[in-house]
């Protein structure tokens, strides 16, 4: 017999910067702390925009840089805090354990978190994958729930289609 792939995901066409940020306002909605997201895409994909959309959303008006050469980036938010990630520099996956990231997922912080593939085995399992690639000027993105309360996630913010 057949199974049916039950998996929540969700996917968009993002035609431009104003979408992409859009979108991350849309992500925003029904985050809480404890949900940890893998961010995948080539370079220039767009998910630093992403970011700083969800962010903009939470009512953060500073700045929102990529995190590359600093690692992480975190932001004081009144309902958590939240990490962004970029691990695009790492060259071995215990460089995660070496610059102390180890409790970041202690339940009481939303972790977003750039070339998980850099640190893989050590980071905390994903709630949500979350994929952009780049389509000519656009960029199409896809979210798919990794856990039931990933899945839970993404069937209030994002219409799964």
């Amino acid at each position: 017999m057949h199974k049916t792939d039950d998996t929540v995901r969700c996917r968009r066409h993002l035609a431009d910067e104003a979408a992409t940020l859009a979108f991350g306002a849309q992500l925003a909605q029904g985050l809480t702390a404890g949900l940890t997201f893998y961010l995948e895409g080539d370079l220039g994909a767009g998910k630093t925009t992403l970011v700083r959309g969800v962010l903009r959303a939470l009512g953060y008006g500073g700045r929102v840089k990529s995190p590359t050469y600093t690692l992480a980036e975190s932001y004081s938010l009144p309902a958590f805090e939240l990490y962004h990630f970029d691990l695009y520099r790492m060259h071995d996956p215990r460089e995660w354990l070496d610059a102390g990231f180890r409790d970041v997922s202690d339940g009481r912080v939303v972790s977003l978190i750039e070339w998980p593939d850099k640190a893989a085995g050590w980071l905390p399992a994903p709630d949500v994958v979350i994929r952009l690639t780049i389509a000519d000027d656009a960029r199409e993105i896809e979210c798919e729930a990794a856990s039931p309360r990933g899945a839970q996630y993404l069937e209030t913010c994002c219409t799964p289609c």
